[in-house]
Formats: structure tokens, sequence, C-alpha cells
């Protein structure tokens, strides 16, 4: 094959990106705005719930590390009594991740294949909190951090989970800091003033990652 004919071929891939950002910060609602622009976008809550669903490997592993109390009535993960579990121990919560993050970050590989096949052009986002903690950063082209102000991000928490101020502030204490998230970051999107002003930044990242071809 000659080098006229291979330079005159244009390149086909699809663009793998990652989306992070600490918890309530508002990436899903970044998310679904990518999805509405024609991303095609896999929420890593989703497959962390799935990974350890009933009857699964990962349940029974979860099981075995932590005991049958984490077990609902039904047989299935009671999410609420792990997380009072693993928020209040460090070392609960890295037994956790150890197991999960392994599981999640297959099925993530085995999604992107499949997209890939079905669109060889398109752009597939990952959204997972912990993205840059378990290291599943690196296998994405380009990385998203969402995030927001501080005192903005626990009023969200408190309200989202019904939660009171000492607990929430475990739970994002139990993160890595925003500010050390957003310097992996090559496109930051600030959630702090509302929808629409993320809407806007959210538009200007797409275009940016569509000309990355």
């Amino acid at each position: 094959m000659s080098k006229s004919f291979l330079g005159g071929m244009a390149a086909s891939f699809m663009l793998k990106v990652g989306l992070t950002g600490s918890i309530a910060v508002g990436k899903s609602n970044v998310c679904a705005i990518l999805g509405e622009l024609g991303c095609v976008v896999l929420d890593a809550d989703q497959t962390a719930r799935d990974v350890v669903a009933a009857g699964s490997t990962g349940l029974r592993q979860v099981v075995e590390a932590f005991g049958p109390d984490v077990l609902s009535a039904r047989g299935e993960l009671d999410r609420s009594r792990l997380a009072t579990i693993v928020f209040s121990d460090p070392e609960k919560l890295a037994i956790l991740n150890s197991i999960v993050h392994p599981l999640v970050i297959s099925e993530q590989d085995l999604w992107l294949a499949d997209r890939e096949a079905e669109n060889p052009d398109g752009i597939a986002v990952i959204d997972a909190a912990l993205m840059i903690e378990s290291g599943g950063y690196k296998r994405f082209t380009k990385l998203i951090v969402v995030w927001c102000e501080p005192a903005i991000q626990l009023a969200r928490l408190m309200l989202r989970g019904n939660l009171d101020r000492r607990e929430a502030e475990k739970r994002i204490g139990a993160q890595m800091p925003q500010n050390e998230k957003k310097a992996f970051a090559d496109f930051l999107i600030d959630t702090s003033n509302g929808y629409e002003d993320a809407r806007r930044q959210t538009i200007e990242v797409f275009e940016r990652l569509s000309q990355i071809r």
C-alpha cells in the first residue's frame, strides 16, 4: 500500500471520554446533556449496582468481606447499611473499592468495545465518581471533571440524601478533595451557578471534543 494512499485515509476511532467529580456536584445532569448532544453515556453508578446484584460474584465477595448483615431480607445488597459501615472506616472503604472497582472496569471495557463496534466515529462517555482514585481514568483520551463550590456541594448532598451535616461531611471527606481531582482534568465544568450555566459549559466541552479527530 503506497504512502500516498495511506496519507489520504482519514483515521476512524471512537473518542473515549472519562467524566468524574465528587459526590453531589451535578455529574448526572452533565451526562444527560452530553447524551442529548449525541454522546453515548454509561453511568458507572448503575454498573456498580449491577456487579453486586443478587446472585452475583461481586455480591458474594462483599458478603464475605463485610458479613451477612449487609444483605436485605430479600438477599440483595443493603446499600444504605453498607455505606454507613464503609464511610466510617477508611480501611473498610478501601476493601470495598478493591472488590468493586475491578468488576466495574471490566464491565466498562466491554461496554466501550460494543459502542466502538457500533459507531467507530462516536464519542463514548463513562461517568464514575472514583475514576481517578481507581486509576481507571488512564484508559480515556480525555477527562472531564465536574465540580462546584464546597458549600453548594454540602447543601446538595444533605438535601439529596436526607443527611445531617455531620454525615454529609463524612461522605464528602471520604473522597479525594475536589481541587485534587481538578488537577487531572482536560476539561472542567463548574455547576455552582445552576443548570443553565452548566449546560452552556457542557455544550462548549462537547464542541471541543467533536473537533478531536
